[in-house]
C-alpha cells in the first residue's frame, strides 16, 4: 500500500497543491465573466447563471466518480483525465453563442474541476500523511485552493481589460492543460499485488449509508456549497450594482481598486486571501477540538456575518470587512469535513465517501446560483437569497453536533 511519511512539504504534497491551485483558480473566476458575456449577448442574469450552476451540480456528480475512477485505476489516471475535460470544456465554451450552450457546457467544465479537486487531490494527501500531520496537511492543501482564488479573478478581470472573454477562456484552457507538468510526482498508483482488500467498497459503503452521522455531514454541507456558490458567481455583480463609489483619498485606490467593478474582483480574491489563514487554522485546529463542533462554530459565524453585512448600508469598507470574515471561514470546513469523514470510515475509500458528500456541497452551490440569477431577474434585487442562505447556514450549525466522531468500525464493536 502507500507508504505514509510524517513529513508535510513532499513532491505528492506540493504537485497536489498546484493542481488544486490552479483548478480553483479558473473556477474561482467565473463570476467576473458573469457581466461580460451577459451585456455582449444581451441575455438575462439568469441564463449565464444557469451555466455556472450546471456546471456545480456536473462538479457534484463527477466527484465520486472520479474517485472511483482514482481508486480503481490510479490517482493520476484520474487527475489526467480530469484536466483533459476542464480544458476540452473551456476551448468549447470559448466558442459559444447561446446560453444553452454555454450551460451544456459547463457540464465539460465541471467534471474537468471534479477530477483536479478536492476529492481526488485530498484523498491522496490524506492516505499519504500520517495521523499526525493529516489535519493540518489537509488544511494546507485547501488553502492551496484559495490561493488560486487570489490569483484567478485578478488575472482574469485584468486579461478582460485587454482582451475579449472568449480568449481569455482560451488561455485558461492552456493554463490547466500546463499543470499536468507536475502529474509525475503524483507516484500514487496502488501496486496490483496491493489491491486486495479486505473489505470492498459496497458494503464499506452500505455501512456509512447506514450511519446517520454520514447522513448529518451530507445535509450539512448542503449550505457550504449554497453560500459559495452564490458569493462566487454573483458577488462581483451584486458589489457594482450596489455598493457606493470608492472616495478618492480610500486605501483601495492605492490598492489599485478604482472603480466598484474592479472591487467585485478584489473581494473575491479578498476572500481567498482570509481563507488561506482560516483553512490552515481550520486543520490545526482539527487536531485538538472536535472537528464538529469547529464546524458547527464555523457556519455560526457564517450565519451572523452574512445576516450583518445585509442589515448594513454597504460601503465599500463593509465589502472589504465582510469579504475578510466570509474569507476566513469560506473553505475552513474542507479540512474538517474531509478529516471526519478519513476518521470516521477510514482512508482506502475516503475519496469516494467523501465524494458523495460533496455532491450535497455542489447541490448547494446549483441551487445558490441558479436562485440568485432567478430571482434577481424577478424582483431586481438578491436580498431573498442572502436570507435564504443564512436560514440554510443556521440549519448546519444545528445539525452537525449530533455527529459521532468516533470510528465506525469501533462503534459497531461497542454496539455488538
Amino acid at each position: 500500500m502507500l507508504q505514509k511519511t510524517s513529513k508535510l512539504f513532499t513532491p505528492l504534497f506540493i504537485s497536489g497543491c498546484i493542481i488544486l491551485l490552479t483548478g480553483f483558480a479558473i473556477r474561482a473566476s467565473f463570476g467576473i465573466f458573469q457581466i461580460p458575456i451577459a451585456d455582449q449577448f444581451n441575455w438575462l442574469r439568469s441564463e449565464f447563471s444557469m451555466a455556472i450552476a450546471i456546471q456545480n451540480l456536473a462538479w457534484g456528480i463527477g466527484q465520486p466518480i472520479f474517485s472511483v475512477i482514482a481508486e480503481k485505476y490510479g490517482d493520476r489516471k484520474a487527475i489526467f483525465l480530469g484536466a483533459l475535460t476542464y480544458a476540452l470544456g473551456l476551448v468549447m465554451s470559448s466558442y459559444a453563442v447561446s446560453p444553452e450552450a454555454h450551460q451544456m457546457l459547463g457540464i465539460l467544465i465541471g467534471f474537468g474541476i471534479a477530477g483536479t479537486g478536492f476529492g481526488v487531490i485530498l484523498a491522496v494527501i490524506g492516505r499519504t500523511t500520517s495521523a499526525e500531520n493529516r489535519s493540518l496537511a489537509l488544511g494546507v492543501a485547501t488553502a492551496a485552493g484559495s490561493v488560486g482564488q487570489i490569483v484567478g479573478p485578478t488575472i482574469a478581470n485584468a486579461l478582460l481589460l485587454t482582451m475579449p472573454w472568449s480568449e481569455v477562456f482560451l488561455i485558461f484552457a492552456v493554463a490547466i492543460i500546463a499543470v499536468l507538468a507536475v502529474l509525475p510526482f503524483m507516484k500514487t498508483d496502488i501496486p496490483a499485488e496491493s489491491q486486495k482488500l479486505e473489505e470492498s467498497l459496497g458494503h464499506v459503503f452500505k455501512k456509512a449509508l447506514c450511519d446517520p452521522s454520514y447522513s448529518l455531514l451530507f445535509l450539512g454541507f448542503f449550505s457550504c456549497g449554497f453560500q459559495l456558490g452564490f458569493i462566487t458567481a454573483h458577488f462581483p455583480a451584486f458589489i457594482t450594482e450596489m455598493c457606493s463609489a470608492i472616495p478618492q483619498n480610500s486605501i483601495l485606490r492605492s490598492m489599485g481598486v478604482s472603480s466598484v467593478s474592479s472591487l467585485g474582483a478584489f473581494s473575491i480574491a479578498l476572500i481567498g486571501g482570509a481563507n488561506i489563514v482560516g483553512a490552515i487554522a481550520a486543520g490545526a485546529l482539527g487536531k485538538h477540538f472536535p472537528k464538529k463542533h469547529l464546524l458547527s462554530l464555523i457556519y455560526l459565524g457564517r450565519t451572523l456575518a452574512a445576516s450583518a453585512f445585509i442589515l448594513t448600508p454597504m460601503t465599500p469598507d463593509t465589502v472589504v470587512l465582510f469579504s475578510i470574515t466570509m474569507g476566513a471561514l469560506w473553505l475552513a470546513t474542507v479540512p474538517l469535513t474531509s478529516g471526519l469523514v478519513a476518521h470516521i470510515y477510514g482512508l482506502k475509500y475516503m475519496g469516494t465517501l467523501y465524494g458523495l458528500i460533496f455532491l450535497s456541497h455542489q447541490l448547494g452551490s446549483f441551487v445558490g446560483v441558479w436562485l440568485g440569477g432567478k430571482f434577481y431577474d424577478q424582483f431586481g434585487s438578491y436580498d431573498l437569497v442572502w436570507w435564504v442562505g443564512v436560514g440554510i447556514g443556521a440549519f448546519s450549525a444545528i445539525i452537525h453536533l449530533p455527529v459521532q466522531e468516533h470510528p465506525l468500525e469501533l462503534r459497531l464493536k461497542i454496539a455488538s
